[in-house]
Order: C-alpha cells, then structure tokens, then sequence
C-alpha cells in the first residue's frame, strides 16, 4: 500500500456558455459519506443542477449510498464508466495506488476541469499526468488507445490519460480540431479549436472495425427523420484501411465564444433519477415523463417517443439509463440532448435495458398505445404515422451503409435482424 492520502474537500465550478467560471458549492466527506453544499453566490444568481433528487438551498445535503458509491447523481455524471474507468484505474496503479484506496472525490479531483458538461472540480490531482505532447497524430492515439483496451498494453500516456469523461466501453479520445485545418489536432484545448470525441475501433468489438461506420448509418437514419443526433464525421487516416475508420462526434456541450470554449450544463437521465445504469431499472414510461417534467413540456415526449421506437426496430438494444441526457442552459432551461451511442447493439438475451411499459422485448400493441399517449399524441393514427416514418427510414438502412463502404457481409446480417424485428412486432405494423 502507498502512502496515499484520500481527498476530503473539494469545490464545484460551473463554466457558463460565455466561457466564465462561476463557484456553485462543495463536496466533503467522512467515514460515513459525502455531502454536498451549495453556495449562497450560486443560490442566489443561477439555477438547480439536478431538480429531481438535489436540493436547491444551502443545507448539507447527503449523497445516497446507492447506485453512485456514495456520490450524488449530478456529480457521478462528472466521471466515465468502462473506457474512461480502466484508463484512470492503470494510472492510479501506476502511481502505486490501488482502487481499494480511490473515493469518489479523488476520482473527481483527477478529473479536475476536464470533465463533459459544464462542472469542474479543485484542486485537481497530483497523480493525473500532464499532457504537454502539443499537436498529435491520431492514428498512433487510437493505436495505443487500442493496445491498452485490448489488454497488450498496460501504459497510460498523457495524450491518452487526457480524454475527458466520455461514457461507454469502447476505446475513445477527446480531441481538438482545427476547423481551418483539419489534419490539426490536439489533446489540449486552444483557442479556436473545436472539440470532438473519437471512437476508435477493435476487432474485439461486435462490428469490428465497422463499429464506427454502423453507427454513422444509424445516425443517418435518426437524422433523417427529424430526431437530433451530434454533429459527426467519419475520419479515416489511412487511406483504404478499413482499421482507421473512426467515428468522430462533435462535442454538443461545448459553445464557442470568442476565444473562449463556453459549456452547458448536461445530466444523464441516470444521475438525475438515481437509476443504476447497469441494470434494466427504467422504462421508457419514466423516459417520457421525467423529461416532460424536466423540460416543462408535454410535447416533448414526441421526441423520446421516437427514440424508443427508433431503438425497437433497429435492435439499438444498450438504451440504459445513462445513454439518455438533458442539457441546461445558462437561463435554467432544460432541453433533450442529442440522440447519441445509438447503434446496432443486440444483448445476449434480446431485451432492451429500458422497458416498453414493462416489456423487455415485443411490447404489446396497448404498450406502445400508452407510450404514445403518454407522449401526448392525439391519437393512435398520428402515432402510427410516426411509426410508419421511422419504418420506412430503417428499410433504407442497406442504401445507406453501402454509401459509407460498409461490407456486405455485415450489412445482409443487420439487414436479416431488422426484418425479424419487424416480423416479431408485426402487432405494432398491423394497420401501416
């Protein structure tokens, strides 16, 4: 064992869409748990981070014991699961510290300011390595990010180490692009850079190096028929090498001001309800309704409607709880965040990780009438003309993945499992 010494404090930073930075509390702990506390400043000039489950006044208030480890829903959403996980994990046990030892605030503190969404934390962490590699070359980036995911590598970079808190269980990197030239980048941000996330590819993965280029077809889709997803792009830095296909996604929670990178505030569906995601704990009935709430709005149930349809018929089965998101804007006012991760994803017993009206899979035709409801149709026949939309964009789905050089092999395997899901759903397709 090191000698190592847990965090006990730790304050919370906001960083407006103008690029400044305002106080909004602390975070301590004891033997017991963490608390949080707002700051009157905070309190008084702006708006609540999470109105479900965190107070908004100036009492101490604890954080749950479940599902974030003793952290407040808000503030887990500061940290990355799967990918980002091993890679802060290799470079604590680098350091000479096990995991045993880790709290949440010491995993907050290494996050320090590079976190997704608009919070930050100080003092960052001593143990986090400096990334002072200035520009970079991506494809030796995902080469070692690969090398660490596939286990042939137990080295951390700073390059690496530097990649924010995106989510998920593929090997990923925040970068910076030049929009004036786009062979550019960095792992730092400079003014005038814009920030995206690449997702890196392995043949360990189900699609193998297709991964990226499905999921840019399935963002085509949703596109398509009027559902926001992030703005994308497929970089490929080495010619025909299908190896190098990455998918890159523009950053939604960042805004550009001047020379400053402005943020807004974002909030999984997963920190503001408490949920675990890595259980089937919601359905898409809390979806809907928690965003109605959230978002003062009834229409927009419409939205993650469609989403929840769009992720029946194409088998985007991984649709847990932190894969939905809300953004704030600087004035309080909440909004759904971009459709994203959204990808042929089938789980091994078929279910989805979010319920329709408790069905797991093949929800019946009154299920996915009370969603609609729900939802605030009018109607069963305006929402079967939503359905019938999104059914007609998924049967384009082999047109779509050969303009983006996806193998026939893979598209004829989707292809064949849309079919089915339309056959085993044919209740819901019944009148269309």
């Amino acid at each position: 064992m090191s000698d190592f010494i847990p965090i006990k404090k730790i304050r919370v930073h906001r960083r407006l869409s103008n690029g400044k930075k305002v106080d909004v509390g602390q975070l301590a702990q004891n033997k017991l748990s963490v608390y949080f506390q707002y700051d009157e400043g905070y309190l008084a000039n702006f708006h609540s981070l999470s109105p479900f489950k965190l107070p908004f006044n100036h009492n101490l208030i604890k954080a749950p014991k479940t599902p974030h480890n003793h952290l407040h829903g808000v503030f887990a959403d500061s940290l990355p699961d799967g990918w980002g996980l091993l890679l802060m994990d290799r470079v604590f046990r680098q350091n000479n510290i096990q995991t045993s030892q880790i709290t949440a605030l010491d995993r907050l503190a290494y996050m320090g300011n590079n976190c997704m969404g608009a919070l930050s934390y100080s003092p960052v962490s001593e143990i986090k390595p400096r990334d002072i590699s200035g520009t970079i070359k991506l494809e030796q980036l995902g080469k070692d990010a690969v090398n660490v995911f596939e286990g042939n590598s137990h080295k951390v970079l700073p390059a690496l180490a530097n990649i924010g808190s995106p989510g998920g269980a593929r090997p990923k990197a925040q970068i910076y692009i030049n929009p004036l030239i786009p062979t550019q980048m960095t792992t730092t941000s400079l003014a005038g850079y814009e920030p995206w996330l690449v997702k890196f590819t392995s043949p360990t993965l189900l699609l193998g190096h297709e991964e990226g280029l499905c999921e840019a077809a399935y963002l085509t889709i949703a596109h398509s028929i009027g559902i926001k997803v992030p703005e994308w792009k497929i970089l490929n830095m080495n010619g025909d090498n299908q190896q190098s296909n990455w998918l890159a996604m523009r950053r939604y929670d960042c805004e550009q001001s001047g020379d400053f990178l402005g943020r807004y505030h974002t909030h999984s569906l997963c920190g503001l309800l408490d949920a675990d995601f890595r259980q089937p704990a919601l359905d898409y009935e809390d979806i809907i309704r928690a965003s109605q709430v959230l978002c003062k709005s009834p229409a927009v149930g419409k939205d993650f409607f469609k989403r929840a349809i769009f992720n029946l018929f194409t088998l985007n089965q991984d649709d847990h709880s932190k894969n939905w998101e809300f953004i704030q804007h600087d004035d309080g006012k909440w909004f759904p965040a971009p459709f994203f991760d959204i990808t042929f994803s089938p789980t091994p017993h078929n279910e989805h990780s979010t319920a329709y009206v408790g069905y797991g899979k093949t929800p019946s035709l009154k299920a996915i009438q009370k969603l609609a409801s729900l939802a605030s149709y009018k109607n069963w026949i305006d929402a079967q003309t939503v359905i019938k939309e999104i059914i007609d964009a998924i049967n384009n789905w082999d047109t779509i993945a050969s303009k983006l050089s996806i193998s026939k092999t893979t598209r004829d395997m989707i292809s064949k499992q849309l079919k089915q899901t339309q056959l085993d759903n044919k209740s819901l397709l019944r009148y269309l």
